[in-house]
């Protein structure tokens, strides 16, 4: 045998294997069974057509069938867990205060109108300008899915959406989401019956996987893969003071993220794939069309016309 059959062979052997077991994961791992299917997922509550994470906000997603809502929680001082998604509350009422540090009745209104994150220039206004208890959450739509992100590493927080969770029977339709490992290990210890997504670490993991062959035989816990899509950066998502580092961040996330392989891989795995926070039909349809589960929004109402368009999703096989 020549020195390049006896090198080549065994590489093509094992890319052969990979390549096997990438497409066909379920040979090695029984899949997650999902308790819903999150194809339109409200932003904040669908902040692009109501004010952010009011309950009149919720109400008009609600009511474009919306399959999940996407919400952020923080604590007062007197301990009331309430959605918000800064800590601090100068941008969304105009008062330099944190959450934390006021009662819950002492919350301040919010602006008559605040700016959309995900779509620069284009704002949002309400009658309901109150900021709004998730327990009030849990009690209108009780088996509505929610994916609850913990941004703060504060304990008592997370224990508290815990026993609310629980209280309200809730544990296999709310997600714990936060963008840190050190919190979600948190998380899942004050409520491990809750499903949970990817942070920042472990979304870096599986792409490290997936490149080097070996996401086949990787333990995956999570059930939700929850990423912005890439062709967002740039346009309307600018994650970089500098223009150049976004631009090169656009590139770089796009050839890195965008696999239609790696998607199929997860979701025959039993890992949803939710691309966020998208606000245009192109981006709609480059999410679908990647195979994603679902998509999260500002603009439900906008979601709902592409889907209602688009027809029924495909089964998964």
């Amino acid at each position: 045998m020549s020195p390049l059959l006896y090198y080549a062979l065994p590489a093509l052997g094992s890319y052969v294997m990979l390549s096997f077991f990438l497409r066909r994961p379920r040979l090695l791992h029984t899949p997650w069974v999902p308790a819903f299917r999150p194809r339109l997922g409200a932003h904040r509550g669908g902040s692009g057509e109501r004010l952010e994470n009011t309950m009149e906000a919720m109400e008009n997603s609600m009511a474009q069938r919306a399959d999940f809502l996407e919400l952020d929680c923080q604590l007062t001082r007197d301990g009331v867990v309430v959605v918000s998604h800064d800590k601090n509350l100068s941008r969304q009422t105009g008062v330099n205060r944190d959450v934390g540090s006021l009662n819950f009745e002492d919350l301040p209104l919010l602006k008559e109108e605040l700016e959309v994150y995900f779509s620069p220039g284009h704002f949002a206004r309400g009658a309901d300008r109150h900021m709004m208890r998730l327990e009030d959450l849990f009690r209108r739509f009780p088996r509505t899915p929610m994916s609850v992100e913990v941004k703060e590493r504060n304990e008592e927080l997370i224990h508290k959406i815990a026993c609310l969770v629980r209280h309200y029977d809730r544990n296999e339709i709310t997600i714990w989401a936060s963008e840190k490992s050190s919190i979600m290990k948190k998380c899942k210890a004050a409520n491990p019956e809750m499903p949970t997504s990817f942070t920042l670490s472990r979304g870096f993991w599986v792409l490290l996987f997936y490149y080097l062959g070996l996401l086949p035989f990787i333990s995956i816990p999570e059930k939700f893969f929850m990423c912005f899509l890439p062709t967002i950066i740039n346009r309307t998502y600018f994650p970089f003071s500098h223009p150049g580092l976004n631009q090169l961040a656009a590139v770089v996330a796009k050839w890195l993220i965008m696999r239609k392989s790696l998607i199929q891989h997860l979701q025959q795995r039993g890992v949803q794939v939710v691309f966020w926070c998208l606000n245009e039909e192109s981006d709609f349809e480059a999410a679908f069309n990647l195979g994603a589960t679902g998509v999260i929004t500002d603009y439900p109402t906008a979601l709902r016309c592409y889907l209602d368009s688009r027809g029924p999703p495909a089964l998964a096989s």
